[in-house]
């Protein structure tokens, strides 16, 4: 009996093993096929030859989609967690679940620390080196010689990171014991290189995250309908057409030997035929997504800003008072045992609403940054190299976003894998400082972004416009209309 009882334990963990890994290999299948149509989407059309080149940028594409697909799988990691804890709690006997379970979800945690440990220090300088190298002077020239100075490329630069690892090491901590560990190279060296990572983009989510929250209004002020207050929109469609007009006939009197004035000419028009494109949606707009959609819409993001700056707040207290609040506190009750919020079902939805705005709001913010403005993609004209590099600030971010939104306090479910194990976790002063400065940071943007129209007319009233000490044009559009409707540079 005994004998049929441990066969039978090796066939459900036999089943269950093969059950886990379809389901992991099912939803990393979905993910990759979605990235890999938003990657065509915005990759160059005139990079598709047929030729060696050719081949190099497929396998770069390739690469790239599978780094963004794990980008992906990291950031649905906490919230798939939170929703899976829930659920199991709710109904703990049901049959159509049972394959959702706590070795699951370590699996896939597991697997995403895994992939993204690949992919960033694996994969992508691959992927950039392959796509730049030519092969070695004296070498037949070929796939083979490319893939030859790409290996020798990365092996230098493995050693380049390691030596400067040992070397902030040894200057850090000179005892025996850390001397020792500095021989360790996969039980040391890559948890404390991924650590070092994790807390770069955890720091580049903290400088990101308030700026995007800022930038989220104007954003969607962008793409909704504003409510026509005191605007007369067939007078501006009618001035902007003259305009457009206009520019055709100083475009079509030019000669063809000017083309510098012929290039601003086609930039302008081009502004005024956007605005009177968005003119003209304006004027065809319903009046409940004028006057409904957006203020709803506003007034929605303005929550929960509001609540993600409250809930900063709260864990700031309690990080003063309770020990358990820190990212690498005391373990909680497990998958499916208790509930992470005190509302339930209800407040781990918001949990989620909330990571999810903050990953939404770190990207808007990313790339409204001057020093990240040239990353911005663009539809079917975006090189494989700005590809590879968006691919790998996006991984960054989507791998500390668990991380940031545990050390926010924004969610209590418990990191696993080896996102809980960083060393810097369990640093009571970075922890409090991130959470003062996300907060600070956050509240400076939001009031600099409401008082932005108060701050340029006080400027105006005073003199000082003259010397641009307000930069909220770049909130703007390029193409800023005037009172009438009509762009004022023409």
């Amino acid at each position: 009996m005994e004998g049929q009882d441990e066969v039978s334990a090796r066939e459900q963990h036999f089943h269950s093993q093969v059950r886990e890994s379809t389901i992991c290999f099912l939803l990393f299948a979905i993910l990759y096929i979605v990235s890999y149509f938003i990657i065509t989407r915005y990759k160059r059309k005139s990079d598709e030859q047929e030729d060696e080149d050719a081949i190099v940028n497929r396998i770069s594409l390739f690469l790239s989609t599978f780094t963004l697909a794990v980008s992906a799988g990291a950031v649905l990691l906490l919230p798939f967690s939170i929703i899976s804890n829930e659920i199991l709690l709710s109904f703990p006997q049901n049959y159509y679940i049972q394959w959702l379970n706590g070795s699951l979800i370590h699996g896939l945690w597991n697997l995403a620390s895994l992939f993204s440990n690949l992919c960033l220090f694996v994969l992508m300088p691959f992927a950039f080196f392959f796509l730049e190298s030519e092969g070695f002077a004296g070498l037949k020239r070929g796939i083979r010689a490319r893939i030859l100075e790409t290996l020798v490329m990365l092996i230098l630069l493995a050693l380049l990171i390691l030596g400067i690892v040992w070397v902030a090491l040894a200057l850090i901590d000179n005892d025996a014991a850390s001397m020792e560990s500095l021989y360790d190279l996969w039980e040391f060296y890559l948890p404390y290189l991924y650590s070092c990572i994790s807390l770069m983009g955890c720091l580049l989510l903290l400088l990101c995250t308030p700026v995007g929250l800022s930038r989220m209004f104007t954003v969607m002020g962008q793409l909704l309908v504003k409510p026509t207050i005191l605007e007369d929109l067939d007078e501006q469609i009618y001035i902007i057409t003259l305009e457009e007009e206009a520019l055709q006939r100083r475009l079509n009197g030019l000669s063809s030997s000017v083309e510098h004035n012929i290039t601003e000419l086609e930039q302008e028009l081009d502004n005024v035929k956007t605005l009177k494109t968005k003119l003209e949606r304006r004027k065809k707009a319903s009046a409940w997504e004028r006057n409904l959609v957006y203020p709803a819409v506003m007034v929605l993001l303005l929550i929960e800003t509001s609540i993600s700056v409250l809930l900063v707040a709260c864990n700031i207290l309690c990080l003063l008072v309770d020990e358990t609040a820190m990212p690498k506190g005391t373990r909680g009750p497990g998958i499916g045992n208790a509930s992470l919020s005190a509302f339930g079902f209800v407040g781990a939805a918001l949990e989620i609403i909330l990571i999810f705005y903050l990953m939404v709001s770190s990207v808007v913010g990313f790339y409204s940054l001057r020093f990240f403005g040239n990353f911005i993609p663009k539809k079917d004209d975006t090189t494989m190299t700005k590809i590879i590099g968006n691919c790998v600030s996006i991984l960054v971010l989507s791998s500390a976003l668990p991380v940031m939104s545990r050390t926010l306090g924004i969610t209590r479910f418990d990191l696993l894998g080896d996102f809980g194990r960083f060393n810097w976790l369990g640093n009571f002063y970075i922890v409090l400082s991130y959470n003062l400065l996300f907060a600070i940071m956050t509240t400076l943007c939001l009031v600099r972004k409401f008082t932005s129209a108060v701050r340029e007319e006080l400027f105006k009233a005073l003199g000082l416009h003259k010397l641009h000490l307000s930069d909220t044009s770049r909130d703007s559009e390029t193409a800023k209309p005037s009172a009438n409707g009509h762009q004022k540079a023409l």
